[in-house]
């Protein structure tokens, strides 16, 4: 989402600008780039977006409050257009391919500080040997089938921009319990929309497959990538989302589909 366009660039005549950023910031939240529900960019970002001063941007969300289309609270400002509140799908569970332990199943989750594989560094835009938060995750069942494992690397802005995750940084040694499954709704309470993106390829002469999940947020910065591994001779690979109604539409039209690899 980022602009080249240079601060406070001029307003169409007889147009004052903050109205015009206002009809800008309007039209993304109308076709989806901001979601109802979803908590806006701060003041900052939104300046830096719509190549303006912060000032013209908080004009524009004072005229889209009074217009009840933006609504402010201790969390900060939300869009507030008619239609249901943003939920995380359930294709997006932390990590890829994470399971419910059930009895006779071992499901282990810890975190490092370390230098990721570097596919992931070069993903996230980290220098070859620096280190990050990394995620490792493991399930079985009690006799090793149905085996998957995922190594989740997190980028430098996740870390900046995700006070729950950057916490993890001192306890990262790799042995205590660590479960982040909740990494993507503590991503979407900082502000961030989160879009991803799963790629699916079979691993050569093994039944396995892999799966490599990158997300990123609303400006195209990359928040994570994970690596999962599943045992596709003795375990299946469920996807399943819902995709929400038009907007114009009174009622949500719910839609799952069912992947096996």
């Amino acid at each position: 989402m980022a602009r080249t366009t240079p601060p406070d660039h001029p307003a169409t005549e007889g147009e004052p600008l903050y109205r015009r950023i206002a009809t800008e910031l309007l039209g993304e939240l109308r076709d989806g780039t901001i979601p109802p529900g979803e908590r806006l960019p701060g003041e900052r970002r939104l300046a830096g977006h719509f190549g303006v001063s912060r000032e013209t941007v908080r004009q524009a969300l004072e005229l889209l409050r009074h217009e009840g289309l933006v609504a402010t609270d201790r969390r900060g400002s939300h869009a507030t257009l008619p239609g249901a509140p943003t939920r995380s799908p359930a294709a997006l569970t932390f990590p890829v391919g994470a399971r419910s332990t059930t009895p006779g199943t071992v499901a282990r989750a810890t975190v490092t500080w370390e230098p990721p594989p570097p596919e992931h560094a070069e993903a996230l835009g980290l220098a070859p040997g620096r280190p990050t938060l990394v995620h490792h995750y493991r399930y079985a069942s009690a006799d090793g089938r149905g085996l998957r494992t995922a190594v989740t690397s997190f980028s430098a802005v996740a870390l900046a921009e995700v006070e729950e995750l950057a916490r993890y940084r001192d306890r990262a040694d790799g042995t205590a319990a660590a479960q982040l499954r909740r990494a993507y709704d503590w991503m979407r309470r900082a502000g961030l929309t989160l879009h991803h993106r799963d790629a699916i390829t079979p691993l050569a002469s093994t039944p396995s497959v892999r799966v490599t999940r990158r997300v990123h947020d609303q400006y195209a910065r990359p928040l994570e990538i994970t690596d999962l591994v599943v045992d596709a001779q003795q375990d299946a690979l469920v996807y399943e989302f819902t995709l929400p109604g038009r907007a114009e539409r009174p009622a949500a039209a719910g839609a799952s589909r069912r992947t096996r690899p």
